[in-house]
């Protein structure tokens, strides 16, 4: 098989291999990594529909992570999809009404992050171990909600690294916040920022990029790589579950290979929705792929007008993982449907950085026409958990509930008539008040223990073990910092 390369979005002569672009998180120019050059699968779904997650995994990441050999990446494969999740199927796919819901939240932090952080560890130890990198590896992540527990969940005791996880100070729920501060691992760090995502993203990025303190890590043979999905080793095993539920649906005999499948992904970095369309452009059936955004409406408002803005305020919701002004995936999009000019790219992402709006040239419209944009206010989310409550027994989180609503807009706007997916990116428990306020439940002055068990009462769904070993947990981390601090703490514990 030939060796996969990935470049740099920002230079193509920028070249590594699979196993050094997961080391580095971020390329050293700024850019993010993309494939060099997209596999091309020619899947057999009469035997995918039997593969078990496993040996779907193994099918899609082989094609990418090229210089892994064989027995390395099943082993990461099977570590990473074990009894960590509460169903063998690790994803399911649940008829809800009229459409399948793929079902991401059955790891261990309920949330549809587990789905690549359950195997980024395993990567990145055996890629240290295949370029003799003996460095420890700082782990350096902003978090909107999930990707911080998730993150340190993978990595807690993990030899030879450490994770520091920054998250907006009240802009997570505190069903996330309280796993994050729960954490156990003596190499896991969390802090609380006086600020919302976007700023903590743009300060990693930073710190990423700081020539100066890569130099001061080196010299303490230590260096910093990524969890979230700027991390090529995030992103691609997303890709895994676009193929496992469309081989489900074959399975189900929804679908006989070869009819084309709607997606609809609730969107804040673009990393999820990102994954359909690479699944897309390695061979998978994809339809259209709905773009669904919260009150934070940057996304929406570029598929209507063409125009990447983030001059606007920043909302705080019940869909907190989807508060994002600054969706840091959509740097690899926007290259890719700009022709991959790596000049073109740097001069949008410095129309972002210094005007905070930048304008897709026009040739590049036709490379979006996979994406349809739409979004789902406050109310109009609360409304939809109560209606597929009531139409079809099933309690949605607020995430993939503006997902459900958005799938209708988009199915009324564009006559979409194709199978459809709704992803299903977290369990309700992760955010009992906002569900039990859309059932029309008064919350206010419950407790989380509460609140939970009146969920439950609404579901008739057990606790997942994630919410058991969160009732007695003991607080391990509890400190709020300003985001210009952020720098003083990565130093004291990556270079001292």
């Amino acid at each position: 098989m030939r060796l996969m390369q990935f470049k740099s979005t920002r230079d193509a002569t920028n070249l590594v291999s699979a196993s050094q672009a997961i080391l580095q998180g971020l390329a050293a120019d700024g850019g993010l990594f993309v494939p060099q050059e997209f596999p091309q699968l020619k899947p057999d779904w009469d035997q995918l529909s039997q593969f078990s997650y496993q040996e779907m995994a193994y099918y899609v990441l082989s094609a990418f992570l090229t210089d892994y050999s064989e027995a390395d990446l099943r082993d990461c494969i099977n570590q990473a999809y074990d009894d960590k999740f509460d169903t063998d199927l690790i994803a399911p796919l649940v008829k809800v009404g009229d459409n399948y819901h793929l079902e991401l939240f059955h790891g261990a932090t309920i949330a549809f992050k587990d789905m690549a952080l359950s195997i980024l560890p395993y990567l990145m130890k055996k890629a240290a171990e295949m370029n003799d990198n003996h460095n420890e590896i700082i782990i350096l992540t902003a978090t909107s909600g999930d990707t911080g527990k998730a993150a340190m969940a993978g990595f807690a005791d993990v030899p030879g690294t450490k994770i520091i996880v920054f998250y907006p100070n009240g802009g997570v729920s505190t069903i996330q916040e309280k796993q994050m501060l729960t954490q156990k691992g003596d190499n896991t760090f969390v802090l609380a920022v006086e600020g919302n995502f976007d700023d903590a993203q743009t300060e990693v990025k930073r710190l990423f990029n700081d020539d100066q303190l890569k130099d001061q890590l080196a010299m303490a043979d230590r260096q910093f790589s990524s969890a979230n999905s700027m991390n090529i080793g995030r992103l691609l095993p997303q890709v895994v579950y676009y193929f496992y539920a469309y081989a489900q649906l074959v399975a189900k005999g929804v679908v006989d290979g070869s009819q084309a499948v709607d997606f609809t992904v609730p969107t804040g970095n673009f990393g999820n929705i990102l994954a359909g369309y690479y699944a897309k452009r390695i061979g998978l059936p994809v339809g259209k792929l709905v773009c669904a955004s919260n009150d934070n409406t940057v996304l929406y408002d570029f598929f209507k007008a063409w125009s990447y803005d983030k001059n606007r305020d920043f909302k705080l919701t019940i869909s907190p993982s989807m508060d994002i002004l600054i969706s840091s995936n959509f740097e690899r999009m926007l290259y890719h449907a700009i022709g991959e000019d790596t000049e073109l790219l740097k001069e949008l992402m410095a129309r972002l950085d210094q005007d905070g709006v930048y304008q897709l040239p026009a040739y590049a419209k036709e490379n979006f026409v996979d994406f349809i944009g739409q979004y789902a206010d406050e109310q109009e989310t609360m409304a939809e958990i109560a209606q597929v409550k009531a139409e079809a027994n099933y309690v949605m989180d607020p995430h993939t509930a503006v997902a459900s609503k958005c799938y209708r807009k988009a199915q009324a706007a564009e006559g979409l008539s194709n199978p459809s997916v709704i992803v299903s990116t977290a369990s309700p428990y992760k955010f009992p008040a906002a569900v039990l306020e859309s059932l029309g439940q008064d919350t206010l002055g419950l407790d989380d223990d509460v609140l939970l068990n009146r969920l439950q009462a609404e579901t008739g769904v057990p606790f997942p073990p994630a919410i058991q070993e969160l009732k007695d947990a003991p607080m391990r981390h509890r400190q709020v910092i300003a985001i210009d601090q952020m720098e003083g703490y990565v130093k004291e514990l990556a270079v001292k």
